[in-house]
C-alpha cells in the first residue's frame, strides 16, 4: 500500500498519533511500534503510536515515504503520505 494517513489532534500535538486504519500494511505499523485500537462505540479500528507526528514523519521518510500534502480539518492535523512502488504492467 503505497498511502499512510498520520493525524493528530491540535491539543495533542506530541502524542498520540494515529497511523492506520484496520487494512493498513501490518510490517509499517509495526516498524512504527503501532497498537491497533477500538474506541467504544466505532466499528473500525484504528492505529496508534504514543510518538509525536514529527517522530512519525520521520520515521516513515526513512522507509521512503514522502508527504503529499498536509491539512488541518477542525481540530485534526492531517499528513497524506506516498512511497514509491515498481509497478509491473
Amino acid at each position: 500500500m503505497p498511502y499512510v494517513l498520520v493525524s493528530t489532534q491540535i491539543r495533542l500535538e506530541t502524542g498520540p498519533t494515529m497511523v492506520g486504519d484496520e487494512y493498513s500494511d501490518p510490517a509499517i505499523m509495526n516498524y512504527l511500534g503501532a497498537r491497533k485500537t477500538t474506541m467504544l462505540g466505532n466499528n473500525f479500528s484504528e492505529y496508534h503510536v504514543d510518538d509525536s507526528p514529527r517522530l512519525v514523519l520521520d520515521k516513515l521518510e526513512k522507509i521512503g515515504f514522502r508527504v503529499v500534502t498536509m491539512t488541518g480539518v477542525g481540530q485534526t492535523l492531517v499528513w497524506c503520505m506516498y512511497k514509491e512502488t515498481d509497478c509491473i504492467t
